[in-house]
């Protein structure tokens, strides 16, 4: 397979391009990738946090709602009682 030289500047380019992109810049140094790998680990992990919060106070408010089931309303009203005590 022939290459001109037309072909191998544009493949010298592309690959300079390459380089260049942020991705292949942040894992040249290995203290670069440690910081970004922590902020993302970070973020990641409060993300889980404020989404499990929602998902908690979601379920029980909803479960709140359900009195007329005896168990679940009562197991919910005695959620309720200590997370409200948790509060003051």
């Amino acid at each position: 397979m022939d290459l001109d030289q037309d072909s191998i500047k544009r493949l010298e380019k592309a690959i300079t391009d390459l380089r260049k992109h942020n991705f292949f810049r942040m894992h040249d140094s290995l203290w670069r990738l440690i910081v970004f790998s922590l902020i993302r680990g970070l973020a990641s992990g409060l993300g889980w946090v404020i989404g499990a919060t929602i998902l908690v106070y979601l379920l029980t408010i909803i479960l709140s709602q359900i009195e007329f089931i005896p168990i679940v309303g009562e197991w919910a009203a005695r959620l309720i009682e200590q997370i409200e005590k948790f509060d003051k």
